[in-house]
């Protein structure tokens, strides 16, 4: 059964519906009622979050198979081999040719079989050619296919072998995918049922096209697909993405050009190599880093090219059976939970946060563990059930399990947000400390200086870097220690009992500066007795950009604790030169168990360099600064914690 809760606070924080809050001069950021700590008022929730074209609502609790568990599915192959066929070309509505790459169950001497089967259907980027070798690219999975599935894999237009100009998830190219879902709806080989899968671009690419309604579409599983193409990566907190983006755009340039037909049959492969080299040099991926960087309106401020290429804005439209795949130190961990709780009040929806950073998540490393199988295994009995219609209880699969770090291992939840989180609110303190009680009101500025190189060794580097960094095995990428050094520190004495944190995180932060204006970087780490900082989960913002929508946050308790920035051009709000301002920080969400023994901290710097860097604009303005950090009575820095019972641990 699910519920739906309509509390007092919810109802006051509904009353301010519409209202845009500028956190500009004094107190002039709309409040939203706190509780200051204590526990949630009778009926109280989470609300959603909004997106740019809805609202925040009253949150909803799923209840239906709240005591689910994981269980083995790995039944025998039903064939012995696969057979890759020759690449074909699907010619769409403008004549634009794509290229598809089909894989048939076969037997052991690689014969294909009859069929009709259903099909898996991938759509990717990185050229099918290049694919084969990885199912993570796109590649077609032997074990999928020897289970009884025929997989379709199209390069998008602009990239692989595909003919026209690549936008990336662009209006032409969406529209494609319902052309290329009834291709291989009606192929001999196909049955006419389809199940979507990808990673990363190609999970994007599966949200998007479920969103279509194509009849033929039955199930959907994307593993590490992002929900805001603004937020989550390309300009977190409105700064641009310096490590990530460069590197993924240079990837789909090189693998665009990288067409064996250039050589094979020059006469049609040539010039599409030539239009992919223009596209990347003059129409698409260099001019929009350009102007990135350079602060242009349309790119660096949200809008409409930012919300077409965002899934959470029509993922209340899938009407399939979808299981969400993420990462705690994935890309996209922002929205991986939120694609989720925007689909289980309409469609069997499953989640599954591992502790991985996005190219770990693309192989589910370190499974099976705490009874979670391989990720194969798990898309298989998904599809198994909802594409082939077989009763392998796949409803029984946990609705929510994420690694917690802390504990270190998988645990299960009825939903997420976590039903059982209250809001506690911890401030900032003069003296370094980070506590419940309010601060005095003549508690001392705290200082750091504005340099754009905070965080360049730091666990940041790995997450923003895919997971690259990572194997290069620095101290730093592990202890936060090194780069805390730069920032502001605040940590509660050794906690007495364990604290379990289950979602987003909201630092309200009172600041100013002596530049034109500044960066917030906000890190949430777990410290140890032996004063190791583990980080935990950060958050980025600019402060200039500091505008909240309050009818589009989050709110617990009836606290605001996932703020909605508008980040458009009209919502800019200057620095005043006669006081501090207030600047609420998303932290984005996680799960973790603070031990009993450990401190709980949260540092505050002026950057954080792997994960975001101002246009140049901006950054001009940033420079060679003073950040002052107040915490006082009538100013309290401070954190909202959604804070779970240990006892919910399970």
């Amino acid at each position: 059964m699910r519920k739906t809760g309509f509390s007092p606070a919810w109802a006051r924080a509904l009353l301010l519906t519409g209202v845009t809050a500028l956190a500009g001069c004094g107190n002039s950021l709309a409040p939203i009622e706190s509780s200051g700590g204590a526990g949630p008022a009778p009926g109280s929730r989470w609300s959603t979050l909004g997106t740019s074209t809805t609202l925040a609502a009253p949150g909803t609790i799923i209840d239906a198979n709240a005591n689910g568990s994981w269980s083995s599915y790995d039944p025998p192959a039903e064939y012995a081999g696969i057979a890759r066929m020759p690449v074909q070309f699907i010619t769409m509505r403008d004549g634009t040719r794509l290229a598809a790459y089909v894989t048939m169950p076969a037997d052991a001497d690689g014969n294909a079989a009859a069929g009709p089967f259903p099909v898996v259907l991938v759509q990717t980027p990185y050229n099918g050619v290049v694919g084969s070798f990885t199912n993570q690219l796109g590649g077609a999975d032997p074990y999928i296919v020897r289970h009884g599935y025929a997989n379709v894999v199209v390069d998008v237009r602009g990239t692989g072998q595909s003919e026209g100009v690549w936008e990336a998830f662009g209006e032409a190219e969406q529209a494609d995918y319902a052309e290329v879902t009834s291709w291989a709806a009606t192929q001999p080989f196909s049955n006419g049922r389809i199940g979507l899968f990808g990673v990363s671009y190609l999970g994007i690419t599966t949200m998007l096209t479920a969103a279509q309604n194509h009849p033929a579409v039955k199930a959907a599983f994307p593993i590490v697909p992002i929900g805001d193409g603004y937020r989550d990566i390309v300009f977190t907190g409105g700064q641009v993405n310096p490590t990530f983006i460069p590197l993924w755009l240079s990837l789909i340039t090189v693998l665009g050009v990288t067409n064996p037909t250039a050589l094979t049959d020059p006469a049609n492969g040539a010039p599409i190599v030539l239009e992919h080299l223009l596209n990347a040099a003059l129409r698409f991926q260099a001019p929009l880093v350009l102007q990135a960087l350079t602060g242009d309106p349309d790119t660096a401020y949200d809008g409409a090219f930012w919300r077409t290429r965002s899934p959470l804005e029509v993922l209340d439209r899938v009407t399939v059976p979808t299981f969400v795949v993420g990462g705690l130190r994935d890309l996209f961990q922002r929205s991986e939970p939120t694609s989720y709780e925007t689909l289980k009040t309409r469609v069997p929806a499953k989640l599954l946060m591992g502790p991985w950073t996005h190219l770990e998540a693309a192989f589910g490393a370190g499974l099976p563990r705490d009874g979670v199988p391989v990720l194969n295994q798990i898309q298989l009995r998904w599809f198994d059930q909802y594409v082939k219609g077989l009763p392998v209880g796949a409803e029984t699969i946990p609705n929510v399990t994420q690694w917690i770090y802390g504990a270190e291992r998988y645990a299960t939840a009825r939903d997420w947000p976590h039903p059982d989180a209250q809001a506690r609110r911890y401030y900032l303190r003069a003296n370094g400390g980070l506590s419940t009680e309010a601060p005095a009101a003549d508690e001392a500025v705290s200082r750091a200086l504005q340099l754009p190189i905070t965080g360049l060794c730091s666990a940041s580097t790995v997450q923003w870097t895919a997971g690259a960094a990572g194997f290069i095995p620095l101290p730093c990428f592990e202890n936060s220690n090194a780069s805390d050094r730069l920032a502001i520190v605040y940590e509660t004495a050794p906690l007495t009992e364990p604290m379990y944190l289950n979602g987003p995180i909201q630092a309200d932060v009172w600041m100013d500066t002596t530049a034109g204006d500044a960066g917030l970087s906000i890190r949430v780490s777990d410290v140890d007795e032996r004063g190791i900082a583990r980080s935990i989960t950060n958050g980025l913002q600019t402060a200039s950009l500091r505008a909240v929508d309050v009818s589009r946050s989050r709110t617990l308790d009836g606290q605001m604790i996932q703020p909605w920035h508008p980040y458009t051009q009209a919502s800019v709000t200057p620095l005043p030169s006669d006081g501090p301002v207030l600047v609420p920080v998303e932290v984005f969400a996680t799960s973790a168990v603070i031990a009993a023994g450990h401190r709980l901290r949260v540092s505050v710097g002026a950057s954080n360099l792997p994960q975001g860097v101002p246009p140049l604009g901006t950054l001009l303005q940033s420079l060679a600064g003073i950040l002052s950090i107040h915490s006082n009575a009538a100013r309290p820095s401070s954190v909202v914690l959604p804070v779970v019972p240990a006892s919910a641990l399970r």
